[in-house]
């Protein structure tokens, strides 16, 4: 019955996962809901700067905190370590709901690319970063990576999957393309106002921030493994090499 219930669990949070994801992407983008980034209640500029920068905080420290190693082996003392992705997630969604639910625009318009060439381009590079961000979090296991796979894994009797090097496909270039699939997303936009522009450069932040963290406890796991892969693969661009250097791609990425 608990291998039953722990399944129930991983999948229940997987499917709101999605919706809140989902709807997040049309937030941003500003297509198909109700509210999106620069529509909902107005309030004034500090106001809505004061209410914004909570949410975006509330965001990032759930992430911060329930991330680190430290955190998760507290816990698990808990809950079940097969359910601990999977609340991670749901919180995260949580979290993500709550930001797109009562984010406060701030309309006044940064730039605006008219010409239509140019504005379908950005729009393209911006739906590439979603298909980018999406692309590689099945390179790394999609399924582990939302909680899904620890939370069958009792049922199916399968033993949780260590941690493993892998470097597939865009891996071998950048060692974080799911972020920078996000910084695309987020920035590459025909109409920027000032809310977008403050959301764009607080997760911008952010993602620098918890790329910091994530190296220092893949470092702290891998050892000299992950650190010659950081010296030979860019972090969010690919590095440019004289011809002939070597890649450095036996030290790949971690899942």
């Amino acid at each position: 019955m608990r291998s039953l219930l722990l399944a129930l669990y991983s999948a229940c949070v997987y499917v709101f996962f999605l919706a809140v994801f989902v709807y997040a992407i049309a937030f941003v983008e500003g297509v198909g809901v109700p509210k999106t980034i620069d529509s909902g209640p107005a309030s004034g500029l500090l106001a809505a700067l004061a209410v914004d920068a909570a949410l975006l905080s509330l965001f990032a420290l759930q992430h911060t905190v329930m991330a680190r190693p430290t955190f998760k082996r507290a816990w698990t003392k808990v809950i079940p370590a097969e359910a601990e992705r999977s609340t991670f997630v749901l919180c995260a969604s949580l979290a993500l709901g709550l930001l797109v639910w009562q984010w406060r625009p701030m309309p006044a318009l940064v730039w605006s690319v008219e010409a239509p060439v140019w504005s379908a381009m950005l729009l393209a590079v911006s739906w590439a970063g979603w298909a980018l961000l999406l692309a590689s979090t099945f390179l790394i296991s999609h399924f582990q990576l939302f909680g899904l796979s620890q939370g069958f894994a009792r049922m199916l009797k399968q033993t949780p999957e260590e941690m493993a090097f892998v470097t597939p496909l865009f891996y071998r270039w950048i060692r974080h393309p799911l972020y920078l699939g996000f910084i695309l997303a987020f920035w590459a936009a025909p109409r920027m106002s000032l809310g977008h522009l403050v959301f764009a450069i607080a997760t911008t932040g952010y993602i620098l921030v918890g790329i910091w963290f994530e190296e220092r406890d893949l470092v702290a796991h891998f050892g000299q493994r992950y650190l010659v892969y950081r010296q030979s693969v860019g972090m969010l661009f690919p590095r440019l090499r004289a011809p002939g250097a070597p890649r450095g791609l036996d030290a790949p990425r971690a899942r």
